[in-house]
C-alpha cells in the first residue's frame, strides 16, 4: 500500500500500517457476515430533518436535490478566454509540469 501510495514509511510505520489495515478488514469482515437480507435499502442516514412523509422511497427525499444552475452563481468564462493567460496550453487545456516522478 505504501509503495502504491508513493510513501516512504520506516519498518515501524510500515508494521503500524499493516497492523491497522488489517484491524480494518478484520472489522469489515465481520460487517459482512451479518444478514442484512431483511434490512430496506437506506436512501438517506437520518430520517430527522425535512422527511416528506406523504412520499414513499427516496423521493420523500427530494428536498435534498435540486436543478442543476447552468451558469452558478455567476457566469463562467469561455475557455478560450482561460486558456489565453495560461503560462502554457495546448488549445483545449492548461499545461503543467509533471509533479510526482518515481
Amino acid at each position: 500500500m505504501a509503495d502504491l501510495a508513493n510513501l516512504e514509511l520506516t519498518a515501524e510505520e510500515r508494521a503500524r500500517m499493516v497492523r491497522d489495515l488489517n484491524s480494518i478488514l478484520d472489522h469489515v469482515d465481520v460487517l459482512n457476515k451479518l444478514d442484512t437480507s431483511a434490512v430496506p435499502p437506506m436512501a438517506q442516514v437520518s430520517h430527522r430533518y425535512g422527511v416528506d412523509e406523504s412520499k414513499q422511497g427516496s423521493e420523500r427525499f427530494s428536498y435534498a436535490s435540486r436543478e442543476d444552475i447552468h451558469e452558478g452563481l455567476r457566469k463562467s468564462l469561455p475557455q478560450a478566454v482561460t486558456l489565453e493567460n495560461a503560462p502554457e496550453a495546448d488549445g483545449m487545456f492548461f499545461k503543467v509540469p509533471k509533479v510526482i516522478e518515481r
